[in-house]
């Protein structure tokens, strides 16, 4: 009698325990599908560029004027660069400049016998030095105007020295102003592509899960007008996706 209670109990409580590893195990795979479904429905995204570009105008002139003098005398090389010098900054403040718009740097001096080496002949003069004046201006078109007139101080005996490293620079300054509507416009661009990527696959834009913006360039619009400037930016935004 005492064994087949003990065995009636034992049959209770290994039914009892089955019944709840099989109601453990319905409700892990519950548990597990949801997740999965949360899982998927997280990894679902897809990642675009957005653009902007926008053509500016150039604010800011660097003018460099480089000229060189010859003498065989130190006082001579001397005069002649403060004569070059002063016609510079005539010729400018003629085309309407400010003086203070107009810098200069210490001459190079070069003692050309110095670099004969051999049988060479030696040059007519022995002292070269090599100078050059900034016009740093805002007035744009009016450097614009002045730079045909240059010839003028070949004609004044000044011998400038054109060069790429001596080329007149046309600078854009005001990229602060216009960078947030800038942003703004490539973030559109980026969501207007995730929206088009969106439709094609049957789904819909969700929320921003990552964006990276990258570097401001600002470029020539062409050799002919470098005072024209086009300002571009591109943005990386990820966006999630939902049925």
């Amino acid at each position: 009698m005492t064994g087949n209670v003990r065995n009636t109990a034992v049959l209770g409580s290994a039914v009892l325990l089955g019944g709840l590893l099989a109601l453990g195990l319905v409700w892990s795979g519950s548990y597990i599908k949801g997740a999965a479904e949360v899982w998927q429905q997280s990894s679902r995204s897809v990642t675009v560029r957005g653009l902007a570009e926008r053509d500016v105008e150039a604010d800011l002139v660097l003018w460099p004027f480089n000229y060189t003098v010859s003498a065989n005398s130190l006082s001579d090389l001397e005069q002649q660069l403060s004569s070059g010098e002063g016609a510079i900054r005539d010729f400018l403040q003629a085309q309407g400049f400010a003086p203070e718009h107009v810098s200069s740097t210490p001459p190079r001096i070069t003692d050309q016998y110095s670099n004969q080496y051999g049988g060479g002949q030696r040059p007519d003069e022995r002292y070269r030095a090599e100078a050059t004046l900034l016009l740093r201006s805002p007035d744009v078109e009016g450097v614009i105007e002045a730079i045909p007139n240059a010839t003028s101080l070949v004609r004044e005996g000044v011998l400038l020295s054109p060069s790429y490293e001596y080329r007149t620079e046309f600078l854009f300054t005001g990229l602060d102003a216009i960078k947030p509507e800038m942003i703004a416009a490539a973030t559109a661009d980026a969501r207007n592509a995730a929206q088009q990527f969106a439709e094609d696959s049957g789904s819909q834009v969700g929320q921003i899960r990552q964006a990276t913006q990258g570097y401001f360039s600002i470029d020539d619009l062409d050799s002919y007008t470098p005072q024209t400037k086009r300002v571009r930016v591109v943005t990386t935004v990820d966006y999630s996706l939902q049925d």
